[in-house]
């Protein structure tokens, strides 16, 4: 049995979400032949990465990343911090040459993800992004019957993700809404998840517009608590809010079809709601994910008294699910938030060991930032459409 020695950066939610899924991957999926032990943390708070390290029994609590890098037991870095630092801790990794498990969206802008992706290709290392709603089971069933033809030629996606936590305009300003530390607003971290179900589903998109708005324009600083948690002081100053609240965008697949692409972390009521659809020629397929388990379907070849959308539980269908929550012959099972990271760290540990295992690394995350990019510009220029770039 292989152990992969990891170690992670950030000492927040997710954070606390992968050390969970590598611990559960260990003791749901032994036929992998790998497993992965996480051995040190690093958090630019030192007392941050103490408590965490003492909190879940990690040996090593580090203030500096760059000891994580350093430390030669280490083989894959975790990052799992704000996206103003995925840049230089992948970097510095994949000159070490250790694998790296990264968080999305990729990087703050196309540069630095097509940086990224050169460097990590040259070097041949492993990479990883955490697109968690690939790796769902709905989605890699709807992956399974496109393929199979149920709903023919795919020639439209439609697809949003919408949250409601900063509808509340007394959410103090945090490193999400200041671009040098997130870039985008709602579009990278957001949209991008939706551009990845897009990406994975329909191809590579090949151009894009979009307009985008900032819904609140100044948030107080934070006086207590953390996240999404967080509170400010009743006499806090306010700071300018940098990017965008919300993303509305259209697009063109390289294959001809069209879709549309929204992100809004201001939708009141909204949890986990990213929401697609993808019409064929011959049916359609949508998924709602606050109900995670249920693909929805509609077949014209289906006989004409029977026709109507068909709710199908995705579960066994696919692998992973079959193999470390319940093996049977049909779908069905609940699954949630924490689950998906479970099956997507067996994702990654099978890409460690085998390199024809499906996974969405470097390459496909500057796809991804592409997009994005494409979007952010479109919507800069007054929604004129803007080409997605060329591979990096």
């Amino acid at each position: 049995m292989r152990t992969v020695r990891v170690g992670i950066v950030g000492a927040g939610f997710i954070a606390r979400t992968h050390v969970d899924a590598f611990r559960r991957a260990a003791l749901l999926f032994p036929e992998l032949g790998a497993t992965a032990a996480v051995t040190a943390v690093a958090d630019a708070s030192l007392p941050a990465a103490q408590a965490f390290a003492a909190r879940t029994g990690i040996a090593s609590a580090t203030g500096d990343w760059r000891t994580i890098i350093d430390d030669a037991d280490i083989d894959l870095v975790d990052i799992a911090t704000p996206n103003d630092l995925h840049y230089p801790i992948a970097m510095a990794a994949i000159e070490a040459g250790k694998a790296i498990y990264c968080e999305k969206p990729m990087a703050l802008d196309l540069r630095q993800a097509a940086e990224m992706a050169r460097l990590a290709r040259d070097r041949e290392v492993p990479t990883f992004l955490a697109f968690n709603n690939l790796w769902t089971p709905t989605t890699q069933l709807a992956k399974a019957l496109i393929a199979r033809g149920d709903i023919g030629e795919p020639i439209q996606f439609i697809g949003s993700f919408d949250q409601g936590f900063f509808s509340d305009p007394y959410l103090p300003a945090s490193w999400r809404t200041r671009r040098a530390e997130a870039g985008s607003g709602a579009l990278g971290d957001l949209g991008s998840h939706v551009i990845s179900i897009a990406q994975y589903l329909m191809g590579p998109i090949a151009t894009a517009m979009g307009l985008a708005a900032t819904v609140v324009a100044s948030r107080p600083l934070r006086g207590s608590g953390m996240g999404y948690g967080a509170k400010a002081d009743a006499a806090a100053p306010g700071q300018t809010v940098e990017n965008d609240d919300l993303t509305q965008a259209l697009v063109r697949f390289a294959n001809g079809a069209i879709g549309s692409i929204g992100a809004s972390r201001v939708a009141p009521g909204r949890v986990f709601g990213i929401n697609w659809e993808v019409r064929g020629r011959e049916g359609t397929i949508y998924v709602e994910n606050e109900r995670p388990n249920e693909l929805h379907i509609f077949r014209m070849r289906d006989p004409v008294d029977e026709r109507g959308f068909k709710t199908i539980l995705g579960g066994s269908q696919v692998d992973g699910f079959r193999e470390g929550f319940f093996g049977f012959d049909y779908g069905g099972g609940g699954i949630g938030y924490f689950d998906v990271k479970v099956l997507e760290i067996r994702g990654l540990l099978r890409s460690l060991i085998d390199p024809q295992a499906e996974r969405f690394d470097f390459d496909f995350g500057y796809q991804n930032q592409a997009v994005v990019d494409a979007i952010e510009r479109s919507a800069t220029a007054g929604g004129t459409m803007q080409d997605v770039g060329a591979p990096a």
